[in-house]
């Protein structure tokens, strides 16, 4: 039974989630909050395995609640609109698993809730090439004092694959461009994670990025 934990200031909105994932078998809905300090309360006498986080909330931001949840290991799905992707990219810095549009249809909340709850991202790969094309101006420019070594330790293709992931392709798109299999993709996927000390491949989107390793643009 995944656990999930619904945090908004909008009564009704929580109330939409909590009808779709109630229905749902193996999801059960373990609390709700109106705000991030509230949430952080919480969480520390309510287990949950996905908490789905609003960003713009009184009190205390879903920013500031996702950097003080995600360390004590719940996963965090931030909710936003278009016109407040910065705060969705910015709480993603702050640890959570990934993001989705709040009027996602309720087949894709609730496939984005077990992909967190495995251990995968839950941006999809069109929305992440349109977040990052809208956030290239924003991100800061590679210079001098840039974070060195970066990408140390990655083979060829593991930065290949790193490039790749950080252009919002999914692992079947990756293998598709590289002509291996999806498995395969994984693994390199996964070893990207351990050598540079990342949680998921929406921290490796972050990584490439800040480091000058891409930039916005769907090609």
């Amino acid at each position: 039974m995944i656990r999930v934990v619904l945090v908004d200031d909008q009564e009704l909105v929580r109330a939409g989630f909590r009808m779709v994932l109630d229905a749902q078998p193996g999801l059960e809905v373990v609390g709700e909050a109106g705000d991030g300090a509230q949430a952080v309360e919480l969480l520390r006498s309510t287990r949950a395995d996905v908490v789905l986080m609003d960003v713009r909330m009184p009190r205390m931001d879903g920013i500031e609640a996702t950097r003080r949840i995600a360390p004590a290991g719940s996963k965090v799905i931030i909710l936003t609109t278009f016109d407040l992707d910065e705060y969705a990219f910015a709480a993603i810095k702050a640890g959570a698993a990934g993001f989705l549009l709040k009027d996602a249809r309720p087949a894709q909340l609730i496939e984005a809730i077990h992909a967190v709850h495995s251990g995968d991202a839950v941006v999809a790969p069109s929305t992440t090439r349109r977040l990052l094309e809208r956030f290239a101006g924003h991100l800061p420019e590679p210079g001098a004092a840039a974070p060195a070594p970066v990408a140390e330790g990655l083979t060829d293709r593991e930065r290949e694959v790193m490039l790749l992931v950080a252009k919002g392709l999914s692992n079947a798109e990756i293998g598709g461009r590289l002509y291996v299999a999806e498995a395969t993709v994984k693994t390199h996927v996964g070893r990207i994670l351990t050598k540079l000390g990342l949680r998921d491949r929406v921290q490796i989107v972050v990584y490439a990025y800040e480091n000058g390793l891409a930039r916005g643009g769907s090609g």
